[in-house]
């Protein structure tokens, strides 16, 4: 249930961002051995795109959410994100500045993650699996 959305400037051509995809759904399979990843790509124009109060004052910087269950392993989150910089900078590298790629982990505990009509904290599948993604 893991969901990844990208902020990135638009042109990054089909071939890469099949493969960006496909790199950062592996990146995060690997750490939370988890079915039913999803990645969001919002592109936008350079010119809908303000840094420090200026738009195209600069490439644009890249900007991740990853929205998931706790996972408590610094090691797997960091090879994760070391994982999604690079598919990242690889398909946007004349696009953007991917050398700042940000990258926000926001982690939810099982009792506050709903899906499929109930609290996932009243899914024992999932309280196991994070239990054991967790130890």
């Amino acid at each position: 249930m893991p969901q990844f959305l990208i902020e990135a400037p638009a042109g990054v051509q089909p071939d890469a961002k099949q493969k960006m995809m496909r790199e950062i759904t592996s990146a995060i399979d690997e750490a939370y051995r988890m079915p039913d990843v999803r990645i969001w790509l919002r592109e936008y124009a350079p010119g809908n795109v303000a840094q420090d109060g200026r738009i195209g004052a600069e490439p644009v910087r890249p900007l991740c959410f990853l929205e998931a269950p706790e996972l408590s392993d610094l090691d797997a989150k960091s090879k994760m994100a070391g994982k999604i910089h690079t598919a990242i900078e690889e398909a946007y590298h004349d696009l953007a500045n991917t050398d700042e790629t940000l990258i926000l982990m926001n982690h939810y505990p099982l009792e506050n993650a709903g899906w499929a009509g109930r609290l996932q904290s009243q899914n024992p599948e999932a309280v196991e699996h994070i239990r054991q993604l967790n130890s």
